[in-house]
C-alpha cells in the first residue's frame, strides 16, 4: 500500500474508532442524563404508550388511564375525586411532567423500574403490552373525605397520622385542583394549566399546604414548651408556677397578657394548657432558655430539612433567637414556623407515650402481578419525652378537651386530647389570625390510632370569631371519628 492510501486508511480507522468511543460514551455514560432530559420527547411518548399503574387507597385505585387511541401519547392519566386526592397523588401530565407520588414512583407506575425487570422480560417474551406496577398508600379514604369536606370553603390543611406506626391517614389541602384537567397535551390542558399558574399569587391551589406550607403554630406549640418544662424537672403538671399576669418579656419594656379573664397567675401546667395561658409558657420558655427549647423542638422534628414521606415536607423551624423572641416563640409566635404535618407529629408523639414514629404514606410498591417489591416498615424517628412526661401531657391535653378550649372535639365515649391555637398573622397582627387545633383519640385499650392537626388559613368567619376551638376542632373531630368508626 502506497503512503497516501495508508494515511487515508489510518484516518478512516481513527474516525471509526472515534465513532465507536462516542457511541459507547452516549450509551454507557450519558444514557441516564439523556433519558431524563425534558427535551427528549421520546421518553414522554414511551411513558404514555401503555396504561400507567395506579395509586391505591383502601384497596381501590384513585387513578386510571384513558385510551385516547390517537396521537403520540396514547394513554392519558385520569383521577377519581382529583381535587380531594391531589395533595397525595400530585399530577402526571403529558405536557407538564409529574409531581409528588406520581413523580417519585414513576418507574414503578410505568413499569420501567429495574425491580420490575422480570415482569418486563415476561411481557416481552409473551408479546404482551408492558404494564406498570401499583403504589399502595397508607391513606384512609373516609378520613381523607372528612378532612376535605370539613375544610369547606376555607383555605387551610389537615394532616392525620397513626401514632403507633407513623402511617399518614389523611392529607388534605384547600383550595385544590383537579390533576385530570391538564393530564393531556391539548389546548384544553394548556388553558387549564395557564389558569392555575395565574392563581399562584392568590389562592395557590397547587400548593400542598399540609406538607409544604409553614405557619406560626400559635398556642398549639405550648404542648412542646410544656414537654420541655416537664422534662427539665423544674415543673410538674399540677404544681404552681411562679408566673405573674401580665408577664414582662425579658430585656424588654413590653408586658405580655392573656386573652380574657382567665386564671393564669401562678397557674399550673395543666391549668395553663386548659386556658391557654400565654404568660405561663412565655416565662417557661425564657426560664429554660433558647438552647433547651431548640433541643426539645428538634426532638419533635423541627429544624429537619430532609423529612420525606416520601414527598419532602418543608422544614419546620424553631429559631435561634434572643430572650424576648424566644419567649414569644415558646407560645408559637415570633419566627416559630411549622407545617400541619409537623404539628400532627407533635400530637402523635404525645399520644404514643413519647415515641415519635417517622411519617410515611406509601405502604407498598407492587409489581403488575401483585408481588410486593418494597414494603415500608414503621421506624421510630425519635423519643422526644419519657413515657411519664408523655402521660402527663396526655392528662393536660385531655383536660383541654374535657373542660377547656377544645370542648368541640369531644367524642361521646372516647377519650380525646387536644390543644387549640390562634396564631397572629401579618405585621402587627393586621391580618386575620390562623386557627389551629391538634388532637388525638384513644382506643379502649388506651392506645391511639389517630392524631390530627388542622389549620385554617382564612375563612369567611368574622375576625373576632376566629379561634382554633371554634373552626379547627370540629374538623379534627370528624377525621378522628372517621378513623375510629373504620376500626
Amino acid at each position: 500500500m502506497n503512503k497516501p492510501l495508508r494515511r487515508i486508511a489510518i484516518f478512516c480507522g481513527l474516525l471509526v474508532l472515534a465513532l465507536l468511543v462516542r457511541d459507547n460514551w452516549i450509551q454507557l455514560v450519558q444514557a441516564d442524563e439523556l433519558k431524563s432530559d425534558p427535551k427528549n420527547r421520546r421518553v414522554a411518548i414511551a411513558r404514555y404508550a401503555q396504561p400507567r399503574g395506579n395509586i391505591i387507597v383502601d384497596g381501590k385505585s384513585i387513578t386510571g388511564s384513558n385510551d385516547t387511541k390517537s396521537g403520540d401519547f396514547r394513554y392519558k392519566r385520569t383521577y377519581r375525586n382529583g381535587p380531594m386526592w391531589a395533595p397525595v397523588t400530585g399530577y402526571a401530565s403529558q405536557a407538564f411532567g409529574a409531581t409528588q407520588l406520581e413523580a417519585l414512583n414513576d418507574g414503578i407506575l410505568t413499569g420501567d423500574d429495574d425491580r420490575l425487570f422480570f415482569n418486563r422480560t415476561i411481557d416481552m417474551l409473551t408479546g404482551k403490552q408492558q404494564k406498570g406496577g401499583n403504589v399502595v398508600t397508607t391513606l384512609n379514604a373516609k378520613a381523607q373525605k372528612a378532612a376535605y369536606d370539613g375544610l369547606g370553603n376555607s383555605k387551610g390543611a389537615v394532616a392525620a397520622i397513626n401514632p403507633k406506626t407513623g402511617a399518614i391517614l389523611a392529607l388534605a389541602s384547600k383550595p385544590s385542583y383537579d390533576p385530570s384537567s391538564f393530564a393531556g397535551n391539548g389546548d384544553k390542558d394548556t388553558d387549564a394549566w395557564s389558569k392555575l399558574q395565574k392563581q399562584k399569587n392568590e389562592d395557590e391551589p397547587m400548593l400542598n399546604r399540609a406538607l409544604r406550607q409553614t405557619y406560626p403554630p400559635g398556642s398549639t406549640f405550648k404542648v412542646v414548651t410544656a414537654a420541655a418544662g416537664l422534662e427539665s424537672g423544674k415543673y410538674d403538671l399540677d404544681g404552681k408556677t411562679d408566673t405573674p399576669d401580665p408577664y414582662r418579656l425579658p430585656d424588654s419594656s413590653t408586658d405580655l397578657g392573656n386573652d380574657g379573664n382567665i386564671p393564669c397567675e401562678d397557674a399550673s401546667v395543666r391549668t395553663a394548657l386548659r386556658y391557654s395561658c400565654n404568660t405561663v409558657f412565655a416565662k417557661m420558655s425564657n426560664t429554660l432558655g433558647n438552647a433547651k427549647m431548640i433541643e426539645m423542638a428538634e426532638k419533635f422534628g423541627f429544624n429537619n430539612k430532609e423529612l420525606d414521606t416520601p414527598v419532602r415536607a418543608a422544614e419546620s423551624v424553631y429559631p435561634k433567637d434572643n430572650k424576648p423572641q424566644n419567649a414569644m416563640a415558646g407560645i408559637g409566635q415570633a419566627s416559630n414556623r411549622t407545617t400541619p404535618l409537623q404539628m400532627a407529629m407533635v400530637a402523635s408523639a404525645v399520644a404514643n407515650n413519647g415515641s415519635l414514629m417517622k411519617p410515611y404514606m406509601v405502604d407498598q410498591l407492587r409489581a403488575p402481578n401483585l408481588n410486593v417489591v418494597q414494603q415500608q416498615k414503621p421506624d421510630e424517628l425519635s423519643r422526644p419525652v419519657s413515657s411519664e412526661t408523655a402521660q402527663k401531657l396526655q392528662q393536660g391535653m385531655e383536660t383541654v378537651v374535657e373542660k377547656g378550649t377544645g370542648s368541640r372535639a369531644q367524642i361521646p365515649g372516647v377519650v380525646v386530647g387536644g390543644k387549640t391555637g390562634t396564631a397572629q398573622h401579618g405585621e402587627n397582627n393586621s391580618k386575620n389570625p390562623y386557627a389551629w387545633f391538634i388532637s388525638y383519640a384513644k382506643d379502649k385499650d388506651g392506645s391511639s390510632p389517630v392524631a390530627v392537626a388542622v389549620v385554617i388559613e382564612s375563612s369567611d368567619t368574622l375576625r373576632d370569631d376566629i379561634a382554633g376551638g371554634a373552626l379547627a376542632a370540629p374538623i379534627a373531630k370528624s377525621v378522628m371519628n372517621a378513623v375510629l368508626e373504620g376500626k
